[in-house]
């Protein structure tokens, strides 16, 4: 889910989240619960959904790109997305971004995307071997966006698989690896509708033209590899960097779409993501840039920023723990 809005509301807020963020910068860090499997802590990534299931926020994630469509457009989207835990392993999430449209010497068009639900399911997690594997399903609901950013009329299923592998198992013989770790998913988004018709008027010949698009179920999948520097001073060698630097992740994202039927079979789109994580106590800022894999996807670089707050840190006793089964 996930530039220039006038919106004094908008702007309003981003002054609010940017003092905040501000204030935490400067608290002392030390060692936390979010996102861990032993003693590997995984990142909330940007642009492929993490394997761990938490009670997290991301307020809010910027992205802008120029999309082939209609000779170039500037597809620019701020997101807000929250998620819950309801027991330890079990989760939901909730989603809605506010889209610009650009389109070359035309007037831009603002309006909501579709909410998006899921949630998410983590049946396997091993300390020793760092490795955290889940299952979820999300939901695009239609007809709940604006048309006049394309928000689809129809609603979107999504089952995917997620995981999360750190390397802090191998041998001491390579233990300048031992700060990567590997996140990912694969899933499939699946329309309710197969196509959609659009008849309209052709005014020279007075006859109506029939325009068919059609929804193919599409292949979602996605890793993100990552050199934890938290992992390499806390548990390979510290090596003496100081704040702000001891606290950085940089990592590159894969997140591609590949159409599966319907006559757009293998015509994949996606990016490449590099780019870096700062992780506080209670909040992660990430920005990456994104590298259109090829012209169906656009010709420019984009980018994606995120501010990311970790509401079981932030609210232990409430807001941030399960709502069921959570230990006294």
């Amino acid at each position: 889910m996930k530039q220039n809005f006038s919106f004094k509301p908008l702007e309003s807020a981003a002054v609010k989240i940017v003092t905040f963020a501000a204030v935490l910068f400067v608290v002392p860090t030390t060692v936390w619960a979010h996102g861990f499997a032993g003693s590997r802590f995984f990142p909330a990534t940007l642009t492929t959904d993490d394997p761990f299931v938490n009670d997290e926020l991301s307020l809010p994630t910027v992205s802008g790109i120029v999309t082939p469509d209609e000779g170039g457009t500037r597809d620019t989207e701020v997101a807000v997305d929250i998620a819950k835990r309801i027991t330890p392993n079990f989760g939901i999430e909730l989603g809605e971004s506010v889209i610009n449209f650009k389109p070359s010497n035309e007037s831009s068009q603002t309006g909501f995307g579709n909410l998006e639900l899921a949630a998410k399911y983590e049946f396997f997690e091993s300390d020793e071997h760092e490795t955290i594997l889940s299952l979820g399903a999300g939901v695009e609901i239609g007809g709940t966006g604006n048309k006049r950013v394309d928000a689809d009329s129809f609603t979107t299923w999504e089952p995917g698989f997620f995981f999360g592998k750190g390397f802090g198992d191998l041998p001491e013989t390579v233990s300048f690896l031992k700060p990567l770790a590997v996140t990912g998913l694969v899933g499939v988004a699946i329309p309710t509708s197969a196509s959609t018709r659009t008849v309209t008027l052709n005014e020279t010949t007075g006859e109506r033209d029939i325009d068919i698009e059609r929804h193919p179920n599409v292949l979602e999948w996605g890793f993100a590899v990552e050199y934890s520097i938290i992992y390499l001073q806390e548990h390979v060698k510290d090596t003496g960097l100081q704040a702000p630097f001891d606290r950085l992740i940089p990592l590159v994202e894969f997140a591609f779409e590949t159409p599966l039927n319907r006559g757009e079979e293998g015509q994949t789109t996606g990016a490449i993501n590099p780019g870096l994580i700062w992780s506080g106590k209670y909040f992660q800022v990430g920005a990456e840039a994104m590298i259109p894999v090829n012209s169906r996807t656009g010709n420019d670089v984009g980018f994606i920023a995120q501010l990311h707050f970790y509401l079981d840190d932030l609210f232990p006793h409430s807001l941030g723990r399960p709502l069921f089964g959570a230990e006294k």
